[in-house]
């Protein structure tokens, strides 16, 4: 019996240079049946007539899903007006809206119409979503009112200006300018 050897598992490659590949002789070797040539030609020819197809089929299923979006949007707000609809058939939601938005009273009522006068900067800004969650304040509440509570008493009384009299600062000895 005779050993037979393993291959060696790397061979060394020498480099060489580069050469240029001969395309006539890759072609020669390349051997085309009939039968290849047909199932070619039936490849290409799936190509051509499925590519138009599919995407024509993509092209549909994106505006079916864009009608569908559009469907929604459109039966929301079929529920809003049939729900509006229904509100309006209450009278006592039409005596409301009678009374908000064009005024109207009942006879003998007295009705104070407040004017909002602040300015823009001055307008509360709507209220965050109230949390459920617990959360630690930042400062001492009872020191804050202590604080509150002692400025408070120890203000000075402001005086409202008498009529036909200029104002004139009134100087205490505290504030008085130095050297008089």
């Amino acid at each position: 019996m005779t050993q037979r050897t393993a291959p060696p598992s790397r061979t060394r490659r020498v480099p060489r240079e580069r050469r240029a590949v001969d395309v006539r002789g890759w072609l020669g070797g390349v051997r085309l049946s009939g039968f290849m040539v047909i199932m070619l030609g039936l490849v290409v020819l799936a190509a051509f007539v499925l590519v138009p197809t599919i995407g024509t089929y993509v092209d549909q299923r994106q505006q079916i899903a864009a009608l569908v979006a559009a469907v929604e949007v459109t039966q929301d707000e079929v529920d809003d007006l049939e729900a509006q609809r229904e509100r309006w058939q209450d009278p006592a939601y039409i005596t409301t809206q009678a009374r908000e938005r064009l005024y109207y009273m009942k006879p003998g009522e007295v009705v104070y119409l407040v004017d909002d006068d602040l300015p823009p900067a001055q307008v509360p800004q709507e209220e965050g979503p109230v949390s459920d969650e617990l959360e630690q304040t930042k400062t001492d509440w009872m020191s804050q009112l202590v604080r509150s509570v002692t400025e408070a008493g120890l203000s000075q009384t402001v005086r409202a200006p008498s009529i036909g009299v200029p104002d004139q600062p009134s100087e205490s000895p505290a504030e008085s300018p130095a050297g008089g």
